[in-house]
């Protein structure tokens, strides 16, 4: 379903923090974007603010539109929504569908599979702010990308495209990945919040201000110890999201 110039139409399902973001990166590296699905008027708001010129389109529309759709929608509600689309025969052949969920492989799009669908699940490890903002914090970052291995090289050049590197995910180790990355969020939100908290008792000003320099070099240091062989401190240099 490619066009001769290789560039895609684009649906999104999902107007949360993720899915106008990979839109917008997208759009960037020369896709078209051929419409939104967004239910809360809160969500519309961010895909008009994110992507003003994509129409917002009801589900259906834009699965009927698209040669790769996007599943960006939290990942209890994946399964449900591919199960159902799939009964009224929507998804085509052909058609590329990737999910952002951090803890399901490719298997969870069976059902689109079955109907000649191509089944992607890339997640980007970094926290999402739904701003342009993470534009450029996507181009620092990794995403982790799992397929059939046929269509493995799709998922690493939509990566590459948005502007992130794409590392490979075993379908059996999404679980153990997914893991990995809210410990790393959790533990960085809960640590950072319990020193702002006590410099502010202390009556410091600007407390997040005062720990940053010391969090990030903290950050840099620990993954220095864990993998130096493969990281490159540089990369971290102006990095705000670490995944």
């Amino acid at each position: 379903m490619t066009s001769q110039s290789g560039r895609l139409g684009i649906g999104i399902i999902g107007a949360g923090r993720v899915g106008p973001v990979l839109g917008a990166a997208l759009a960037g590296a020369g896709h078209a974007l051929v419409g939104i699905a967004a239910v809360s008027e809160r969500n519309r708001e961010r895909a008009r603010a994110m992507l003003p010129d994509v129409p917002i389109l009801d589900i259906p529309a834009v699965i009927e539109r698209s040669e790769l759709v996007i599943l960006a929608i939290p990942e209890g509600e994946i399964e449900s929504l591919v199960a159902g689309l799939a009964a009224t025969g929507a998804w085509q052949p052909g058609q590329l569908l990737l999910h952002t969920a951090p803890g399901l492989g490719y298997s969870v799009l069976a059902p689109a599979t079955a109907a000649g669908a191509i089944p992607l699940a890339v997640h980007p490890a970094m926290v999402f702010t739904g701003t342009s903002l993470d534009l450029v914090r996507l181009r620092e970052s990794y995403c982790a990308v799992t397929a059939p291995t046929p269509v493995l090289p799709i998922g690493q050049a939509l990566v590459v495209e948005m502007g992130a590197e794409p590392v490979v995910i075993a379908e059996a180790d999404r679980a153990a990945y997914a893991e990995a990355i809210a410990t790393a969020t959790s533990f960085s939100a809960s640590i950072v919040g319990q020193a702002v908290e006590l410099l502010a008792r202390l009556g410091v000003e600007y407390p997040g201000a005062v720990i940053a320099p010391l969090v990030r070099s903290s950050v840099e240091t620990a993954l220095a110890s864990a993998s130096p062989s493969t990281i490159d401190l540089s990369s971290l240099d102006d990095q705000e999201d670490l995944p």
